[in-house]
Order: C-alpha cells, then sequence, then structure tokens
C-alpha cells in the first residue's frame, strides 16, 4: 500500500451561481463545464490511498477528506473494494461519442465521463463534460489531461486519431485505452492491408486487386464487367466506395481518385472488387488482443434514400437486433471472420484491442457471409441502438477489454429492439448549408421515456437556439417491445422536430419489417 496527498482548490463543495455541485454517486468527482466558474472556498488535502497492481491498473480505496481549518471534515461514501472506480475520457465528438459518453453515464463504477472535443448535445444534456480545447491529436496534451484529471479510461471514437497513433503514446504512458495501435487500425486505414491479411488467413471476401495506375485499374475492370466497387484505400470519411453499375461509372471513379484527386492521399491507391449481391449487416466484436466476444447484431442504412437508392453515406439509420444475423450466422462470422482476423494480426506483431466492426454481405446465393471492409471503431449510428440496448457495465467490460481479459465475460442486453432515425442536413451527403436552426428537441423527447436524441453535429447560435454545423446532424433513437414499437417511437419523435433545414429516410428498417407501412412523406 502506498499514500500519495495532493492538495486541492477547489473544495469538495464547488459554488456556482450558489449552487452546491456534486457528482451522481457522492465520489468526488465534478461534472465540470468548460463555460462554468466556480467560487473557490477554503483549502482541503485529498489522501488517496492506493495499491498499484501494474503501470496500467490502480485502485482507489478508501478515500479520506481532511479539512485544514477549523471546519468538520467531510465524509465521503466508500466504494465497495469489489467494484473498481474510473474517470473516463472519450475522444471524439460526434453521435457515436455521444452514445458512448451515455452508457458510460450509467455504468455504475463510473465516477465522471469526460469527452474531448464532445459537442454541445452531450454538455446540455449533462452526459459527460465537454474539453472542446483539448487537441486530441496531441498525445502529449491528452497524456497531461489523463494524469491531471486522474483518467482510468481512454475510448477513442474516431477512426483518424487511432490511425495517427493516439493509443500507441497513451498505452506507452500506462494509460488503459479502448482502441487499436496505429499498426492495428490499418484495418481500416488501409482496404489494401485487410485485403492481403484476408488473403493469408483465408477470411472469406470478395475477390479483389489493388492499383495505382489508372489504366491497368480500368483494364482490369473492363475484364471484369460491371456492376463492380471501386475504393479509395486510405480513409476517406466514409465517401471513398463507389458502387457502379456501369464500366462508364467505374472509369469515371478510377479518374475521381487517381487522376483528379478527391480524395487526397486517401485515394492514392485504389482497391478494385467484386460486386456481392444480397444483404448488408454490421457485425461487433470486442477483441482484447487475443480474444474476442460478439455485441448484439445491428444492421444500418448505407444510401441516402428511401428503398436504399442514391450514393453511400456514413449511415441514415440503424437497428438492433437484425433478424438477418441469427445466432448461427453470428457464430460462423466469429469463426470464419472475427476469430481468424484476432490471431492473424497477433502473429503479425500488431495485437489489435478495441472494438472490430466488420462490414457484411450475407450473399444471396449461398446465404454464407462475406467481410466487405473492417473499421476499427463502433459504427455511427450503430453505436447508437448498441449503447442504448447495452445493460451491462460499459467502463468495466472496456477496461477488461485493455488488460486482456475478455475470456469469461457476457454481456447484457435489454429485450426487444432499437432504432435511430438520422436526421441529416439537405443537401448531404453532397454540399449543404450550415447554420439552420433546429426547434423542439426537448419535446421530440419526451414522447416516450425510451427516445433519447444523440447530437453528431450541433452548435448553439448567439439566441440559444441549436443549430446545424454537420451532414449528419441528430440521431433520433428509440427503444420497444419489438422493432414495429421502436420504429413507431423513433419516428414519432421525428416528427416533433422543426427543422426545414433537415431530412432524413422515412422506410428505416424496411428489410425487416417490408410489409409494414412507414411513415408518410411530409
Amino acid at each position: 500500500m502506498a499514500s500519495s496527498s495532493f492538495t486541492l482548490s477547489p473544495s469538495p463543495k464547488l459554488l456556482h451561481n450558489n449552487r452546491i455541485f456534486h457528482s451522481q454517486n457522492q465520489n468526488p468527482f465534478v461534472f465540470l463545464n468548460s463555460s462554468q466558474s466556480f467560487s473557490l472556498k477554503p483549502h482541503f488535502s485529498f489522501t488517496f490511498t492506493h495499491r498499484s497492481v501494474s503501470p496500467s491498473r490502480t485502485f482507489f480505496s478508501p478515500f479520506t477528506c481532511l479539512a485544514k481549518n477549523s471546519e468538520p471534515s467531510v465524509a465521503v461514501v466508500t466504494p465497495s473494494k469489489r467494484e473498481e472506480r474510473v474517470v473516463v475520457l472519450v475522444i471524439g465528438g460526434g453521435g457515436r461519442e455521444h452514445a458512448l459518453c451515455s452508457a458510460l453515464k450509467r455504468s455504475s463504477s463510473c465516477d465522471s465521463v469526460f469527452c474531448a472535443p464532445g459537442n454541445v448535445g452531450i454538455s446540455s444534456s449533462g452526459d459527460a463534460t465537454c474539453i472542446p480545447d483539448l487537441d486530441v491529436f496531441d498525445s502529449e496534451a491528452v497524456i497531461s489531461f489523463c494524469r491531471k484529471w486522474g483518467v482510468g479510461l481512454v475510448v477513442v471514437g474516431p477512426e483518424a486519431p487511432l490511425v495517427a497513433g493516439l493509443s500507441n503514446e497513451l498505452v506507452k504512458a500506462g494509460i488503459p485505452t479502448f482502441g487499436p495501435s496505429s499498426e492495428a487500425a490499418a484495418l481500416e486505414g488501409s482496404k489494401n492491408f485487410m485485403k492481403n491479411l484476408c488473403d493469408k488467413y483465408r477470411i472469406p471476401t470478395a475477390k479483389y486487386k489493388t492499383f495505382t495506375d489508372p489504366s491497368a485499374a480500368k483494364k482490369y475492370i473492363q475484364e471484369q464487367g460491371a456492376p463492380i466497387v471501386v475504393k479509395a484505400d486510405g480513409l476517406a470519411a466514409g465517401k471513398g466506395v463507389i458502387v457502379a453499375m456501369t464500366l462508364e461509372e467505374a472509369y469515371e471513379a478510377v479518374d475521381s481518385m487517381l487522376i483528379e484527386n478527391v480524395f487526397g492521399t486517401a485515394g492514392c491507391q485504389i482497391v478494385v472488387e467484386e460486386f456481392l449481391e444480397g444483404e448488408e449487416a454490421s457485425f461487433f466484436a470486442l477483441v482484447d488482443g487475443e480474444n474476442a466476444i460478439p455485441l448484439e447484431s445491428a444492421q444500418d442504412h448505407k444510401r441516402v434514400g428511401d428503398g436504399d437508392t442514391g450514393p453511400n453515406t456514413g449511415g441514415m439509420g440503424a437497428y438492433s437486433p437484425a433478424p438477418i444475423l441469427t445466432k448461427e450466422l453470428q457464430s460462423v462470422v466469429m469463426e470464419s471472420i472475427i476469430l481468424p482476423t484476432v490471431k492473424g494480426m497477433s502473429a503479425e506483431g500488431c495485437k489489435f484491442v478495441g472494438v472490430l466492426y466488420a462490414g457484411l454481405m450475407i450473399e444471396k446465393k449461398s446465404g454464407l457471409p462475406k467481410l466487405i471492409e473492417y473499421n476499427v471503431r463502433f459504427g455511427d449510428p450503430e453505436c447508437q441502438v448498441l449503447m442504448v440496448r447495452l445493460e451491462s457495465d460499459l467502463a468495466q467490460v472496456l477496461l477488461a477489454a485493455c488488460r486482456g481479459e475478455l475470456t469469461g465475460v457476457t454481456l447484457n442486453w435489454s429485450p426487444g429492439s432499437a432504432m435511430v432515425v438520422v436526421m441529416a442536413s439537405k443537401g448531404y451527403p453532397g454540399s449543404y448549408e450550415k447554420g439552420t436552426v433546429i426547434r423542439n428537441l426537448e419535446e421530440a423527447e419526451q414522447v416516450a421515456p425510451s427516445v433519447k436524441i444523440f447530437h453528431a453535429g450541433t452548435a448553439l447560435d448567439s439566441d440559444g437556439n441549436f443549430i446545424a454545423t454537420g451532414g449528419r446532424v441528430l440521431g433520433v433513437t428509440a427503444k420497444g417491445k419489438d422493432l414495429e414499437e421502436a420504429r413507431d417511437r423513433a419516428y414519432q419523435a421525428v416528427e416533433e422536430i422543426n427543422w426545414p433545414g433537415g431530412f432524413y429516410r422515412r422506410d428505416i428498417g424496411w428489410r425487416a419489417l417490408p410489409q409494414k407501412q412507414f411513415a408518410s412523406q411530409g
């Protein structure tokens, strides 16, 4: 056992507009907002008695607070010895991160949640303390923040900081981090890397070839025929995939990437692969480097228009569970795709720690899954429906993954279904207007107790109104006893929202509920 003393000001009671702020579980961690100021009263000395298990594991218990002046000592409830307390920092500022913050806030072992940079929806809902000025690409700044605030778990939401190596630096500093190293993040950062891994470890995927020369790519496309798929090798914000239904469309895609550089360095190399016919599904697994456990099934809607028409987007809606992913099929995915990937990455010397998001095609002919692509983080908007259904302590589950201790971990899920309908700015995924006003969000969340609105691209204007600042702006999410009830509640909430500058698909879940009448146009 060792003892470390810290002198802190403010005192355990922080005054803001004459209100006393405490965390919800009575532990001495306070949810702050970057815009708030606090009047600071007398000095207190806090003593943390802790034992160090490893550089990445520290248990705090008990907690003592003693006043240096004549004021009475402050009694603080000591957590159960069997329950480790943790402060969490979520990296990112979109709808996925809002969903993660909300789930972590519900975690009984989580003392407080920070989010960098976060967004106004996250902060206004009280789901986390947003740190807008923390540069998440400055690993030293992130490490310094973690040490200052006693962060015991970092959860990296977006792919870009992962590919840039944020996890590498945090782990090196002894900070438990849920998210793969930059080497392991190449599963998403380079489609060619992922395809080569599939070849080597016999993971079922579409036939492909990689090119940097446009003429050679066009010759291969002519040989293969259309439809065919052209992908930018690197990260292109979810927009680097062209499903070409004709040879001309495929040639245009090649030119746009290799000649016109529409995706910059991400499109300097392309992957041309066969078109797979079937139904897409999303499969998620938590990975600790050697072991993996599946999450519940989910399915998203990539196309911008009703009936899965129009260009691909980052996702216009999702639901969970996905009937297409039966328990039998999930077992096949784990055995033929997920576990060979985990073992293969370990064998290649770049163990994967984080969430593997497999984009699958359930082939129409065989009924078997093939891997379309990997993402190395939670999907958006699938994360939203998964997090509202998760009943396990998310903080403890993610810590187990960080420590290589997923064996034996089981996850608890709420019964029934969940659905999220994405509201996007008109014009998305093309150019769109920013700054349009969004009203009636509070009324929408009151449609049913299970409704939760996750913010992805919002800000506040000078009058305190929510305004749209991105393409995908809101994720209106609801749970129900079945998918039909979840859908009805989600669309009722959507229709409460007054946002003339936005639009949404009216048929989310249509594959699972093909016979149902969906929300009317209007």
